[in-house]
């Protein structure tokens, strides 16, 4: 009985007064993982690391990192639970397209749905390209057709990446919500 192993003197029950046939028997979910994955939290700028423990390629833990000078090891709520964002059953793993005025998602492969943006990307560039100022001297070469707002969890290098690439199609709006 529990509480009598609290009363012979365990009496705040952190040692053997809290353990049973059944705890004893249990196995934390970390140690039977195959591999496990360094990564970031998807959901906010804080960029908190987790360690993501995997078994049979699938996730079946996510814990902070310890080694983390950022989180050191902790999670907010959401960050613990985004084990429930990786496996839950109505995530989607294919390309949905609504086209105009349709009322139903269609399904679409990965290239058909790149060309699909590169198209319009290159459409609008065109549109909307400013060689020359109101002057007709002034060198512009640039488009206000489009912008980049880079995310929350996105690194500085892959802010990097992003701003060279729309700088080279010629945009001028480019930011991004990296301020740590």
């Amino acid at each position: 009985m529990p509480l009598l192993r609290q009363l012979e003197g365990d009496s705040f029950a952190l040692g053997r007064a809290s353990r049973s046939g059944h705890s004893e028997k249990l196995t934390p979910r970390t140690a039977t993982a195959d591999k496990v994955v360094g990564s970031i939290c998807p959901y906010c700028a804080v960029g908190c690391a987790q360690r993501v423990y995997v078994k049979d390629e699938e996730v079946v833990q996510i814990e902070g990192d310890p080694a983390s000078p950022i989180s050191r090891g902790r999670l907010c709520p959401k960050g613990a639970a985004s084990r429930q964002l990786v496996n839950a059953p109505t995530r989607e793993y294919g390309v949905k397209y609504r086209r105009p005025y349709a009322t139903e998602w269609e399904e679409l492969s990965l290239d058909e749905a790149m060309d699909m943006i590169a198209d319009r990307v290159i459409a609008t560039r065109d549109l909307t390209w400013e060689d020359k100022g109101p002057d007709g001297v002034t060198k512009y070469h640039r488009t206000r057709g489009f912008a980049s707002l880079g995310g929350a969890t996105l690194d500085n290098e892959e802010n990097y990446l992003i701003k060279k690439l729309f700088t080279a199609l010629g945009a001028i709006q480019i930011e991004n919500q990296a301020r740590i």
